[in-house]
């Protein structure tokens, strides 16, 4: 019930059009999953998530395990039923947030101890368990579960977690039950030792998961390192499965991360954006709040189609902000939203028109890395 087609590639880029078809139906990639942690898309209702086309959302494993229980979500039917969502969803392992929402916890190759940011209570993950959390949850796609290594980390470590997230992975297959309506995905790490990815990917690939994620990047590394990495790992991904960038939503490193060939992305970038009152435009970030906009009538965006930049100046969307009003920060999201699945929309039909390469200039003027492999 799950299979990868390739529609299209750029011959002059690595970037490539595709369509995911899961039980729940299809994905076209390249595509930007909005993150719905906590099984909603802060600021957002369900029917604006489908207003604005999206095609698939992001639910996490760790926060969704510690409040309201996954046993809920189950009892509830499964996260689509829970949020009255119904079209696909991937859950993250929460491998993530239990290596970065706390400093005391404990990896062995068991699993890893940790403690609840909610209320210090301590929990233990091993792979076993967070497959079962995810079953529960019910996602379309799945993650397994690894170990993401800090920036910066040393090589020993890195190696550490490496082969640690390879034992993980193998112990996440096995602990599956759910065989006909989840895909799991497999993490590849490594940092920026291109030997150790290597060995990653290698290591997975035989383990033949339906799809692959580069993990360990957008942790706090340099822009240019992240692009030293992609450039050339991701010809380590089988190129017949989805290849998922975890944790990008800004528009160079989508763009950027789609010239590579890259399919999917997600971040919790534009709707914390919204949230702070800062928008997402085809002339950079707009700062809503600065005084250059108190009497501005014009749209956010002139070259945005969303029903914010048809129906509000920037001059009502700063009092909004400035006043603290809830509607402020609802409208910014759905701006925010909006843009990015409209940029890559622009950039799958350019990938099958085969003009990638010019809509990549158009929007990132100031190109940033070589994209031409």
């Amino acid at each position: 019930m799950f299979k990868f087609e390739l529609i299209a590639r750029c011959p002059r880029t690595s970037a490539r059009a595709g369509v995911i078809h899961t039980p729940r139906g299809t994905i076209e990639t390249p595509v930007f999953m909005p993150v719905g942690t906590q099984a909603t898309v802060k600021a957002m209702t369900v029917n604006e998530l489908m207003e604005i086309n999206t095609q698939i959302l992001l639910a996490n494993t760790y926060h969704l395990y510690l409040r309201p229980g996954a046993d809920i979500v189950a009892e509830a039917g499964g996260l689509h039923r829970f949020m009255n969502w119904h079209r696909p969803i991937l859950t993250d392992s929460g491998g993530f947030q239990v290596f970065s929402l706390g400093d005391s916890n404990k990896i062995t190759d068991d699993g890893v101890e940790f403690q609840s940011h909610i209320d210090g209570s301590r929990h233990f993950f091993t792979p076993e368990k967070v497959v079962d959390i995810q079953e529960q949850l019910g996602a379309d796609i799945i993650m397994a579960f690894d170990q993401c290594p800090p920036w910066p980390s040393t090589r020993e470590f890195v190696q550490a977690a490496v082969q640690r997230t390879t034992q993980w992975a193998a112990r996440c297959r096995q602990a599956r039950t759910r065989l006909e309506d989840q895909a799991m995905f497999g993490i590849v790490q490594g940092g920026n030792h291109r030997d150790l990815r290597q060995q990653s990917a290698d290591a997975l690939v035989d383990m033949d998961f339906p799809g692959y994620a580069l993990g360990g990047l957008s942790v706090g590394e340099p822009k240019e390192v992240m692009y030293d990495v992609l450039s050339w790992a991701v010809d380590m991904l089988p190129a017949e499965k989805p290849r998922y960038l975890m944790g990008v939503g800004s528009p160079d490193y989508l763009l950027t991360g789609t010239a590579f060939g890259l399919d999917m992305f997600d971040c919790v970038l534009p709707t914390r954006m919204g949230r702070t009152g800062t928008a997402i435009t085809s002339q950079g970030n707009v700062v809503v709040r600065n005084a250059a906009h108190a009497r501005d009538s014009g749209p956010l965006d002139s070259q945005c189609g969303c029903s914010v930049c048809s129906g509000y100046s920037r001059a009502y969307l700063r009092h909004l902000v400035k006043a603290n009003e809830i509607l402020g920060h609802r409208l910014l999201t759905y701006h925010n939203l909006y843009f990015l699945l409209e940029l890559m929309k622009g950039a799958r039909q350019a990938i099958i028109d085969g003009t990638f390469p010019d809509y990549y200039r158009q929007h990132l003027p100031l190109e940033e890395v070589e994209i031409y492999r």
